[in-house]
């Protein structure tokens, strides 16, 4: 294959006693991103098949673009909306492409830059999280967000929320969590409001009267409302974070990552239950008079639940861990959209607290396993 002689021939330049082999960590990025890995262990029992992490994390990319592509449209829908224009497909989805990619493209090229010299600096490999991580940062933020603050909540994200604990696999909080809670505690405005969801809404140029842009949790935590149907809710045909509005995108993605199995069915589904059934105790208690059902369509609920409350790094590890981490992610999530109305968003503070949670969840589920178990062996007195 033509590809793989020309890299063959360059590889000697980057390895031991070459004449840049003090970019070998770089080199073997690339060689790795492209083919698949010629190592093999020299000892132990191992399962060997061609599925490193690199393919794992390109199968999440695949299942993130449902959700991706219509975010793209629907930036465009929002926008021609506001302007009070029909929005057409091919013009929304051209649109909502113009207006995401350079958002996408620095998240990849300040938190790749910062990988590669993490690598660089300590010789190590270059790790592949932030394959899905660089694409998840633009997918949980604002249309109108300024590219300046993407990119240093980008590397806020990667130095602190993983660098610092060793790189990928090491780290304790989501690092595409922590890019938003960065943005929203320190340029709230930016990240709130009824203006920053729709793209030229700030400005206020051509729109149309009576347009506001409030998100469905913003209607939902002032006056108990969705603003729109539940149908237009399902499909995501409302204002938010760009990849997050539509749970039909979102499902499809879910049912890939369950295919393939690289995303946890435990946690998936229990977050979904642990939302269900703390939106139902509201309901039963009087404290909300819509039906519970609508927090698992709107704001970021579905997106958590599929892609962040799953990663394996910073979810419980355990089967049982996971059923447990999932139900109080969820129910924790409903509780703050509930109970603090000046946060109308509570997935992102609900998963990065169960991260530091998980841990300890795992760490007693073990402890009672093992009690079980010596329990069995125990002499009978």
């Amino acid at each position: 294959m033509g590809l793989r002689k020309i890299v063959d021939n360059l590889k000697p330049t980057f390895s031991k006693g070459g004449k840049l082999s003090f970019l070998a960590s770089t080199f073997d990025a690339f060689e790795t991103f492209l083919f698949v890995p010629n190592t093999t262990t020299a000892k132990g029992a191992h399962i060997r098949d061609c599925n490193d992490m690199k393919r794992t994390m390109i199968v999440v990319v695949a299942a993130l673009l449902p959700a991706l592509l219509f975010g793209f449209y629907n930036t465009g829908y929002q926008h021609y909306l506001s302007q009070g224009v029909e929005p057409a497909l091919w013009a929304s989805l051209w649109f909502g492409f113009l207006k995401v990619l350079p958002i996408i493209v620095v998240s990849y090229v300040v938190g790749l830059a910062i990988e590669f010299g993490f690598a660089q600096a300590r010789g190590h490999e270059v790790n592949e999280g932030f394959l899905v991580t660089g694409l998840l940062i633009p997918m949980i933020m604002p249309v109108d967000i300024p590219l300046w603050m993407v990119a240093v909540a980008t590397a806020f994200s990667v130095v602190f929320g993983k660098e610092v604990f060793g790189g990928t696999g090491m780290n304790v909080f989501n690092p595409a969590l922590l890019a938003r809670a960065f943005v929203f505690f320190a340029y709230t405005p930016s990240i709130s409001g009824a203006e920053v969801w729709i793209a030229g809404l700030k400005s206020g140029e051509g729109v149309v009267d009576g347009f506001s842009g409030a998100t469905a949790l913003e209607h939902l935590a002032v006056d108990g409302t969705l603003g729109y149907s539940a149908m237009d809710a399902f499909l995501g045909f409302i204002p938010g974070s760009i990849g997050e509005t539509s749970t039909v995108a979102i499902l499809i993605g879910a049912a890939l990552l369950l295919f393939t199995g690289i995303a946890s069915w435990r946690t998936m589904l229990s977050v979904f239950a642990g939302g269900l059934l703390m939106g139902y105790v509201f309901q039963w208690t009087g404290v909300t008079s819509y039906p519970a059902w609508w927090h698992l369509i709107i704001g970021g609920f579905a997106f958590g639940a599929v892609f962040m409350a799953t990663d394996p790094v910073t979810s419980a590890q355990t089967n049982a861990g996971k059923y447990i981490f999932g139900l109080l992610t969820g129910a924790l999530a409903v509780l703050i959209r509930v109970v603090n109305p000046a946060y109308p968003e509570g997935m992102m503070l609900s998963i990065l607290f169960m991260n530091a949670l998980a841990p300890l969840i795992d760490y007693y589920v073990v402890e009672a396993n093992i009690r079980r178990r010596n329990k069995r062996v125990e002499p009978a007195k």
